[in-house]
């Protein structure tokens, strides 16, 4: 080899590293912060998400039809701004995920218009995400499937319009959305992170849908509530909760005994319901279940909320967010805040499908509400089932409340219905006369023996 081509080399093995360091360390525009893509493994981490939406009316149930109350005077610029700031203050690095309902992203209202830009502003100094609620949080209890993509497409179109520049969201709010729906997005949209069920809801707001597992999972194209069997059975969508709840109160049938079975992290159930102070304090509780606890039986954790623009001013309080955002980042100093199309990415590329999904919760009650002080609940969840005990701490005594299997068929209602639930064996909402808690030992031998398949040691409770 002659000494130009020696020297040649010499001179490109000292380059190739440079070049290396230099393009790993220029900054990533504005609003394309920590892309999902190129971040480091999924586990090991605890995630917090928060979503916001912007409406019009209460409950936009389709493009031209209401089914609340009007809200255009609490939607202003300043509120949104006092909310983002809110949040910049208790976690100066949050991302968070701005919901449109229909009206808000087509009104020429001053006010809308004001808020829409200020989004756009949102998104270029934090890295928010923006993006479409459909039938304000209950499409298919109002409209057909085929209307559903429609408005979705419509919708979409929309926002990547006013924002421009070629933005497209990462996710889909929804509160409840059908299979074929959350198929579409995946398949149309090209949107693989949709919040398409409300863990736990029975008998509350306009739409049921208890029955699912309350972390991430690819949904089945039978029900939204079932975790994908197979590859034909398989939605590239992941599948995410809406509001972490309180375990012991999420049990309960909507507001049966006075309590509120929603109440967890979400604002209404807790600050508004019991103060700032309790408030507080369950919201902590219900973080604490996942990031300290949870954390350790699952190798990461998960927390989400959302707090709609037009809270701000019948329940206030923002000082409050401020408090439990700072108190997160004081007690868990290495959570991150995202959103939720971030996290639902990072999700993706760590599980590909079900297969490999075994999420385990133990949660004693903190006296508020409906959460019980003499009461512990034990959840397991994979692809198979889903599976809870509750404890009763007095004299120790423990039976099975829910028991949901996913290797069953399953069936989505087909017309416009309220109630989109996947009951199973056992369901802990106790709505039924089967819903009677039993002894795990009391439960058939084909029963135990396909729980033990997955968790062997449950043998010995």
């Amino acid at each position: 080899m002659n000494k130009k081509v020696v020297r040649l080399l010499v001179l490109v093995a000292m380059i190739i590293p440079v070049f290396i360091v230099l393009s790993f360390s220029i900054p990533l525009k504005s609003g394309e912060r920590d892309n999902p893509l190129v971040k480091e493994s999924f586990m090991g981490k605890r995630y917090f998400t928060f979503n916001t939406v912007v409406r019009v009316n209460q409950i936009e149930v389709t493009r031209s039809r209401d089914a609340g109350e009007d809200e255009a005077s609490i939607h202003t610029l300043a509120y949104a701004k006092s909310f983002r700031e809110a949040i910049a203050a208790g976690w100066p690095e949050a991302r968070i995920t701005w919901a449109f309902s229909w009206q808000a992203l087509f009104t020429e209202l001053p006010a809308y218009k004001e808020i829409r830009e200020y989004v756009k502003q949102c998104y270029q100094k934090y890295g928010d995400d923006v993006t479409f609620i459909p039938g304000g949080y209950f499409a298919n209890a109002y409209n057909e499937r085929d209307q559903v993509n429609r408005d979705l497409h419509d919708a979409l179109a929309r926002v990547s319009e006013f924002m421009g520049n070629g933005f497209k969201p990462k996710s889909v709010v929804a509160g409840f959305l059908a299979a074929e729906n959350q198929q579409y997005l995946a398949e149309k949209e090209n949107i693989h992170v949709c919040q398409g069920n409300i863990w736990s809801q029975y008998a509350i707001d306009n739409q049921d849908g208890d029955g699912s597992i309350c972390y991430p999972y690819y949904p089945s194209k039978e029900h939204f509530c079932k975790p994908a069997q197979s590859k034909a059975d398989f939605i590239d969508c992941v599948n995410l909760d809406g509001w972490t709840c309180d375990f012991l109160a999420a049990r309960r049938e909507g507001f049966k005994d006075g309590f509120n079975s929603r109440m967890g992290v979400g604002p209404i159930e807790t600050i508004g319901n019991h103060g700032p102070q309790k408030g507080l304090e369950q919201m902590i509780a219900t973080t604490a279940a996942h990031f300290d606890q949870g954390f350790s039986l699952n190798g990461f954790a998960w927390v989400t909320d959302c707090w709609e623009i037009s809270l701000i001013k019948p329940i206030g309080h923002l000082e409050t967010l401020t408090t439990w955002l700072t108190e997160i980042r004081k007690r868990w100093p290495d959570a991150k805040c995202i959103t939720q199309g971030e996290f639902g990415l990072l999700w993706r590329n760590e599980f590909k499908n079900n297969d490999n999904i075994n999420y385990r919760f133990v949660q004693k009650g903190t006296g508020i509400g409906g959460s019980d002080k003499d009461k512990e609940i034990s959840w397991f969840m994979n692809k198979n089932f889903r599976l809870a005990f509750l404890k009763d701490l007095n004299d120790q005594s423990e039976k099975v409340i829910d028991f949901t299997r996913y290797d069953i068929p399953a069936k989505e209602p087909q017309n416009i219905s309220r109630n989109w639930s996947l009951m199973g064996v056992i369901n802990q909402k106790q709505t039924r006369p089967q819903d009677v808690p039993v002894l795990f030992k009391s439960m058939t031998d084909e029963q135990q023996t396909f729980i033990l398949k997955s968790y062997p040691a449950i043998g010995n409770r």
